[in-house]
């Protein structure tokens, strides 16, 4: 019966293809080619396939490649060139920017951009990136994308017009600020939404948009295909087809569209802070912020993703100055006495005059910058690809440079007494000498992929220990003298990339992917001390743990902020910033605690200091 109605509806699609007003689509989703593996051999077959249909467009939603490396990009762009009878419209999936080599900046030289628009008769399709940005996190649609959406679909919907919504996440949870995306979608005639990422077929609806998930080219037990997707503008219907290579395509689904949308009403949560807190909102930036924050006694400093570094008031959030770069930014500002200085993922350290923003003096590099640096005793402390740098602020002179890193570095360093220990993403933890540069000892955890690195994890350091975390899920403690590992806890917590320590460094604080902290001790054997349920639920965000002014404070992937009490180890409260991940935590010394949100986002966290005493 099933095969019977499938052979049906094939035969109503193909005599509806012979109307008029009916668009047809082949999309391309989750190749996942490494030079030389399976599925760039499948690739050319279905390119050529392609080449032969007479569809209208053909779309490649996300993740081309597994690492995102230059040489990956550069040769999936060779056999997607491949592709001459029909336009051809390329946005990035997580792989691309999750662990970009380029800092996500070799994709839009490729391609001309992360997203597009085109029309096929009076169809607008419209796709962009949706992240994560070089770091763990759920999907994120940049600030400045989505006013694109909205402004782009404003002047091209005509009465009459429809428009198909791309992504490379569903329109669902996976998306962070997937309501704000919603709310601007339902604004216009949007037939569907069409994204891949979970390689399977699945027909799903939010808030009356209907969804459709779509394959991989490899589905596994030899099933290698692409979708195709027949929009029958006049009929008012939509069919989507698994066409796996060598085969008919056979129809998966089959859906009228519906453009008559539900609006829910969602409660409004509602939230409030103890005696002693107040909670402000300083910044509200026009794009996204994926760095840290740069903290003095006047301004607050940080990038955003249409790489502008901002200088703004931290009392008030008005804007001192900004100073513009060729790509996003994902690094911290280094706060020095006279400079500020910008590392950049257009491969540049960039000196800033802290006063006028102006730009003094830069530096070249081979590879993007995307680590924080550290400035101390006048020396900037700075991580890059592939090498470690340190430098004299002030006379803007290379001290020394360690050359040995098989990847970038992502984290901040630890620079204490003659140490600068730091991670990277080619597993290993290493220990220089502050003077010299020279390698005093490295450590790996013994796993080969790149993926369970240190590599975006500030180091807990003491004078006996080095205790990290990392995507392993593990907490392990290295002998700081000579880098011999001390103790490992048998992965019982599931933490990921989330750090911290108390104010005496005798205790580690660390984040769970169940939303917990968990408390242990720094000593040389593992002692699991306390825990407190954040509340956060499912947990990834790589964001520091910050123990000031006698609380801790945590943050979310999803936009939470949570204080305990250190002395009593009880949760005093938690405050929804945003709906996007917390990206760290600086503060001064007044009182105040800082955090940016991915969203474009800066919060002020006064604590009042006649309440809780300053360690």
């Amino acid at each position: 019966m099933k095969r019977t109605f499938s052979i049906l509806m094939a035969v109503l699609a193909v005599s509806l293809a012979m109307q008029g007003g009916v668009v047809k689509l082949a999309i391309l989703s989750d190749v996942h080619v490494t030079p030389g593996n399976d599925n760039e051999g499948k690739l050319r077959e279905a390119v050529a396939e392609i080449n032969a249909t007479d569809v209208d467009a053909v779309m490649m939603t996300g993740d081309l490649t597994n690492e995102g490396s230059d040489e990956q990009l550069r040769n999936i762009k060779g056999i997607l060139d491949g592709i001459t009878a029909h336009p051809l419209y390329v946005i990035p999936g997580n792989h691309e920017n999750n662990w970009s080599q380029s800092a996500c900046k070799t994709f839009n030289d490729l391609w001309g951009s992360d997203r597009f628009v085109f029309t096929v008769d009076d169809l607008v399709v419209v796709g962009m990136n949706c992240g994560p940005f070089m770091k763990m996190g759920d999907g994120h649609i940049k600030q400045e994308d989505l006013l694109w959406l909205d402004s782009t679909l404003n002047a091209m919907v005509k009465p009459g017009m429809q428009v198909l919504s791309v992504n490379h996440y569903p329109i669902l949870d996976d998306l962070d600020n997937y309501r704000a995306y919603v709310d601007i979608l339902k604004k216009y005639p949007v037939i569907t939404h069409q994204c891949g990422h979970y390689h399977r077929w699945r027909l799903y609806e939010t808030d009356g948009i209907n969804g459709v998930m779509v394959r991989a080219l490899d589905m596994g037990g030899g099933n290698y295909g692409y979708t195709l997707m027949t929009i029958d503008l006049d009929r008012q219907w939509i069919y989507v087809y698994n066409k796996v290579l060598g085969r008919d395509p056979e129809v998966m689904f089959s859906y009228r569209i519906n453009t008559d949308y539900y609006m829910p009403s969602l409660p409004r949560e509602q939230y409030s802070v103890p005696s002693g807190f107040s909670i402000q909102r300083v910044v509200a930036d026009n794009a996204s912020i994926f760095t840290r924050l740069g903290v003095d006694d006047k301004n607050i400093y940080f990038g955003n993703s249409l790489g502008y570094c901002k200088a703004v008031d931290k009392k008030t959030g008005a804007l001192r100055w900004q100073y513009k770069t060729d790509a996003m930014l994902f690094s911290r500002p280094a706060v020095g006495d006279k400079y500020i200085v910008l590392p950049t993922s257009d491969k540049r350290l960039v000196w800033l005059d802290k006063k006028t923003g102006k730009p003094k003096w830069q530096y070249s590099a081979d590879g993007p910058y995307v680590a924080d640096g550290v400035v101390q005793d006048g020396i900037l402390y700075q991580g890059g690809y592939k090498t470690f740098q340190a430098w004299d602020v002030k006379r803007h002179r290379l001290l020394w440079q360690y050359d040995s890193i098989n990847n970038y570095c992502q984290a901040a360093p630890v620079v204490d007494d003659n140490d600068v220990i730091f991670g990277a993403w080619d597993t290993r933890l290493r220990s220089l000498n502050r003077r010299t540069g020279a390698l005093q000892w490295q450590w790996d955890n013994g796993k080969a992929a790149n993926l369970y690195s240190p590599g975006n994890v500030v180091p807990v350091v003491t004078p006996d220990r080095v205790v990290i975390v990392a995507p392993d899920r593990v907490t392990t403690a290295i002998d700081r003298r000579d880098g011999t590992q001390q103790w490992r806890e048998k992965n019982e917590n599931k933490v990921r990339e989330s750090l911290g320590c108390s104010a005496d460094g005798r205790v580690a604080y660390a984040k769970t992917m169940d939303g917990t902290l968990v408390a242990m001790s720094t000593g040389d054997k593992y002692q699991f001390l306390w825990e407190v349920d954040l509340g956060f639920g499912y947990e990834h965000a790589p964001c520091i743990i910050l123990e000031r002014y006698g609380h801790i404070y945590c943050g979310s992937r999803r936009g939470m902020l949570a204080v305990v009490n250190a002395a009593t180890h009880e949760l005093e409260f938690t405050y929804r910033l945003g709906t996007s991940e917390v990206n760290g935590f600086e503060y001064d010394d007044e009182g105040n605690v800082y955090c940016s949100l991915i969203e474009g986002t800066i919060w002020r966290i006064f604590t009042d200091l006649h309440i809780v005493s300053c360690d």
